[in-house]
């Protein structure tokens, strides 16, 4: 089992904006029966940082999940129009999940 954070680190003063564009982007994903997993945002550290994390099975189901994500044009319009022109920076990480 992996977990995988999608690190954003947003533009000053956005973070509301990003939790609003998030629920927006987690509804379409919802509507298509995909995995949502969930949003985290900073206490401590770096100021607007907003992760989105979820766990897969290994790096081949993630990368799947990856492509029918970015496959759905309902998706990736919310992401081009709504949460990129949000973000400043942005990282992934991926943990093999030790139980």
């Amino acid at each position: 089992m992996i977990l995988v954070r999608e690190v954003f680190r947003l533009k000053f003063g956005r973070a509301k904006e990003a939790k609003a564009a998030w629920k927006d982007g987690a509804a379409i994903l919802r509507r298509h029966n995909l995995p949502v997993g969930r949003a985290l945002t900073d206490l401590v550290g770096p100021y607007y940082t907003f992760v989105l994390e979820s766990t897969h099975n290994d790096l081949a189901s993630f990368e799947s999940s990856l492509k029918n994500d970015l496959a759905m044009k309902e998706f990736g319009q919310w992401y081009q129009e709504k949460f990129a022109p949000l973000v400043e920076a942005g990282r992934r990480e991926i943990f093999t999940i030790v139980e």
